[in-house]
């Protein structure tokens, strides 16, 4: 009977949800949902409306599973302030902890400063094709709106969660509001075509990168998963796997939604036109239905999303960064100055983001993808190496769900792989 009590005691005792964890999940939605999402209709629809229903059965496990498996991975560590980079040095070694921040560092760093051209180009186009105004200097608008980003960094965890909060809010509205506003556009062409078995497989195949990283929201997922360990403790796993549930469930229901509506209300050679124009979605629909008001909510979607993923997508490029240079200072027996290291990464940070900005060099979408399979790597296959051969992690094997997550890892890095030689 005691055993009885006590597990009922403990379970009545589990952590309610709260508002912050409501913020923490739309924090995370919005780290996911980055500018890719106004391509992600056209990469993930064109080969037709089956596929696409597969792909969304899929990708909501992936998602919950791969980022809920990286979560216990940072959890897992002895030292309760332990970020990825120092759990990876205390289970894996030094050497294989210096490995992976660098690449952990260099799979992210590259979003961020896509990040930094993107919104620069994404505000310069508004500015001069819907507000009529000339184009401002690049090197002074890219600098506004860096610092104007880093600024809500610097204030702190609680202005950067209550600042994506406000952000995310209207952008579900306006997926909800274009899924739906859609809907009388739909047709029947997407449904038609239907792939031999073969093609299906293949395409299958090939699309899975593209919804990991359509997806993915494993750069904010170690300070996520600290702040649940400072905040609720030994029950930091609980409310971890929660808020992920829900974050997963919102990305899945609210994004899909708006695929699905994309691609029913457009026929496959719509799809291939505007991705043989490498325009998005909203821009593609704006011209083929003259819709100013369509042409107008497509630079407000970039905007925001890319502000909201900007912040996760830093606090993981801060993380590396942090890393590499503590593990840097430690090899040459030198000490460890937090603050110090901090101004370092702000300022490198700040300037290398801005220069990158100012010159908008083409080559930072081949960077992105050379990325794509550590990113694929440490989201799927660490945290399942780890629940093999890290004692701290082995109280979670033996699941179906283990086994699921390993093996979309290796499809993904397979898929991204044959991509990236094709």
């Amino acid at each position: 009977m005691q055993t009885t009590s006590t597990t009922g005691t403990r379970a009545t005792s589990r952590p309610r949800w709260t508002k912050q964890d409501t913020t923490w999940a739309l924090s995370l939605f919005g780290t996911a949902v980055g500018a890719g999402i106004l391509f992600l209709p056209i990469n993930a629809g064109m080969s037709g409306f089956w596929p696409l229903v597969v792909m969304t059965l899929l990708v909501g496990p992936m998602t919950f599973f791969a980022h809920r498996g990286l979560s216990r991975f940072v959890l897992s560590s002895k030292n309760a302030g332990s970020d990825i980079t120092e759990v990876v040095e205390e289970h894996f070694g030094v050497g294989a902890g210096k490995l992976i921040t660098l690449l952990y560092f260099f799979a992210i760093y590259p979003i961020v400063l896509i990040y930094g051209v993107g919104i620069t180009n994404t505000v310069d186009s508004f500015l001069v094709n819907q507000l009529g105004m000339a184009s401002p200097p690049r090197a002074i608008l890219s600098l506004a709106l860096i610092l104007g980003m880093m600024s809500v960094m610097l204030l702190g965890e609680k202005m950067m969660l209550r600042v994506t909060q406000f952000l995310v809010y209207p952008l579900v509205g306006i997926l909800v509001f274009m899924s739906i506003y859609l809907i009388p556009e739909w047709n029947t062409a997407a449904l038609s075509q239907v792939p031999s078995a073969g093609d299906f497989t293949i395409t299958l195949w090939i699309s899975i990168p593209v919804l990991v990283f359509a997806f993915n929201h494993s750069p904010a997922i170690s300070s996520f998963s600290l702040a649940q360990r400072r905040d609720h403790g030994d029950d930091a796993e609980y409310k971890s796997g929660q808020i992920l549930m829900r974050s997963a469930a919102m990305l899945v229901g609210f994004v899909m939604l708006f695929v699905f509506s994309c691609v029913l209300s457009l026929t496959p050679a719509d799809l291939e036109a505007a991705k043989a124009e490498n325009i998005a979605i909203l821009s593609y629909l704006a011209n083929k239905h003259e819709s100013p008001f369509i042409s107008f909510l497509g630079p407000l979607v970039a905007f925001v999303a890319i502000v909201s993923s900007f912040f996760g997508h830093y606090l993981g490029a801060r993380e590396g960064l942090n890393g590499i240079a503590t593990k840097a200072l430690r090899s040459m027996g030198k000490p460890v100055d937090r603050k110090k290291i901090n101004v370092f990464t702000v300022v490198f940070m700040i300037l290398t983001i801005w220069l990158v900005a100012t010159l908008n060099p083409s080559i930072l979408g081949m960077i992105e993808s050379l990325g794509g399979p550590i990113i694929a790597s440490i989201l799927f296959i660490m945290p399942m190496y780890a629940v093999k051969n890290v004692p701290a992690m082995q109280k979670y094997s033996g699941t179906i769900s283990n086994a699921f997550v390993l093996i979309m890892g290796l499809v993904a890095i397979s898929a991204i792989t044959y991509s990236m030689i094709s």
